[in-house]
């Protein structure tokens, strides 16, 4: 089994800062690829961010310049650091990874329990 493992939401002002941790444990043998989605209510779940093991990045336009995702590789972690946060940041952030669970094995369904984070005017 998998799991993946949130920490760092939290309320903050507007223009200020969170880093959201993500940590995968269990029958893991790499993960090519990892990401971070929102979530609020009314809205689809939307992508944030990803990165893949060679640290290859992509973001949603609407936090790009702002956000940093990041990955350590050897902890089996990602990172997303949020600056200059807005209001319309708020929102359940989820981190899900791309996990090869034995050599040449893989599957995407793998989420972390969400974290709040609340972005005040």
């Amino acid at each position: 089994q998998v799991q993946l493992v949130e920490s760092g939401g939290g309320l903050v002002q507007a223009g200020g800062s969170l880093r959201l941790s993500c940590a995968a444990s269990g029958s893991i043998f790499s993960i090519p690829a990892m990401g971070w989605y929102r979530q609020t209510p009314g809205n689809q779940r939307e992508l944030v961010a990803t990165i893949t093991s060679g640290d290859s990045t992509n973001y949603a336009v609407s936090v790009k310049g702002r956000f940093t995702i990041s990955r350590d590789n050897a902890k089996n972690t990602v990172y997303l650091q949020m600056t200059s946060l807005k209001p319309e940041d708020t929102a359940v952030y989820y981190c899900n990874a791309l996990i090869e669970i034995r050599r040449g094995f893989y599957g995407n369904d793998y989420w972390g329990q969400g974290t709040q984070v609340t972005v005040s005017s």
